[in-house]
């Protein structure tokens, strides 16, 4: 087992102004962090961006007029790490099945205390951890009241931590439903729980509607050719759906009670899928800094169906990725390259 133990968050992890540090999938593959850490560091970086100590400045778009690819640029500042960072998301082949798509995404960190660079990385483990401990800090905040019943809706890389996470911050639920169309995704969501839970089962569902008619937290991760697409009559009063990916219809965000967002301005650029025949989004009652920091409410009743928007914040990349850079450089992972030579 790896040594996990982290650095202080301010802890100086740069090299010099000539060379930078490479770190690989294989390297970040290696590092071992529990679900606890992640959900830990991730709500740290929401909390000190409510405080004002961060900035996450609305991402940059680029997608062709015929839809086959998407790429994103998105800049950010870490205040209680002193990390400036850039993150880039490049997919390619979205009109065709997912064999045949191309994902690249990587981080690069700078230390704004030296003015050094610190690391520029592969974020797909980055990204695979933190979205789904958004989406189970969501539920901790909105779930309904002894919420006991969770449904999974893509098996992909998204979809696969969802449970282990769900179940690291909403301990008492019991009954854990996955839909998938892969058999492969279904058998990596199943290895996940047993490797982080052994002891809880996973219940593959095929009777979508039903098993949202049961649901007390739905979190939907497939990707845009699924056939799933939960509308909001087959949901119970009280239901928590979060977005991810796809899987849930617009219904489910125009009949909600109260939306709440990790950003509103994101969820305007990367949601419109969602929006209405106008083309129009529904207002977000919160953001979720706000609620974390115990400002407003996730949920004002226990009957209220809830829809919560999960995008990517980058100030979460950067507090992920740089306890990852920290505990590479306590190993020695990573290869310099002699970049401004």
């Amino acid at each position: 087992m790896t040594d996990t133990t982290a650095a202080p968050i301010g802890a100086p992890v740069s090299g010099d102004d000539t060379h930078l540090r490479i770190l690989s999938t294989s390297d970040l593959a290696g590092i071992d962090i529990s679900l606890a850490d992640v959900v830990d560091t991730v709500e740290g970086a929401y909390r000190a961006l409510h405080a004002g100590q961060s900035d996450n400045p609305r991402k940059l778009t680029v997608k062709p007029h015929d839809g086959h690819s998407v790429s994103y640029a998105m800049l950010g500042r870490d205040g209680t790490r002193n990390v400036v960072a850039i993150k880039t998301s490049y997919k390619h082949g979205l009109d065709k099945g997912r064999d045949e798509q191309h994902y690249y995404t990587s981080l690069t960190l700078y230390d704004d205390v030296t003015g050094l660079p610190v690391a520029m990385m592969d974020c797909s483990r980055i990204g695979s951890l933190r979205t789904p401990a958004v989406s189970a800090l969501l539920a901790r905040e909105c779930a309904p009241p002894g919420a006991r019943t969770a449904l999974v809706i893509g098996t992909g890389t998204q979809g696969r931590l969802a449970l282990p996470f769900l179940l690291t911050t909403l301990p008492d639920l019991d009954r854990l439903m996955v839909f998938g169309t892969h058999s492969e995704g279904i058998a990596a969501v199943r290895e996940q729980l047993r490797t982080h839970f052994p002891d809880r089962d996973l219940e593959v569902v095929t009777d979508l509607r039903a098993a949202a008619a049961d649901a007390d937290v739905i979190v939907a991760t497939a990707g845009a050719h699924t056939p799933a697409a939960v509308e909001s009559s087959w949901l119970k009063p009280g239901a928590l759906t979060i977005l991810v990916g796809h899987g849930l219809a617009p219904s489910t965000l125009h009949s909600a009670d109260r939306v709440i967002a990790t950003s509103e301005a994101q969820m305007n650029v990367t949601g419109t899928d969602m929006a209405d025949a106008d083309g129009k989004l529904p207002s977000v009652e919160a953001e979720f800094p706000p609620v974390l920091a115990g400002i407003t409410t996730g949920r004002q009743n226990a009957k209220e169906r809830i829809f919560a928007y999960n995008s990517g914040l980058v100030v979460t990349d950067i507090a992920l990725g740089h306890r990852f850079a920290q505990l590479a450089l306590t190993q020695n992972l990573g290869t310099e390259v002699p970049l401004w030579q």
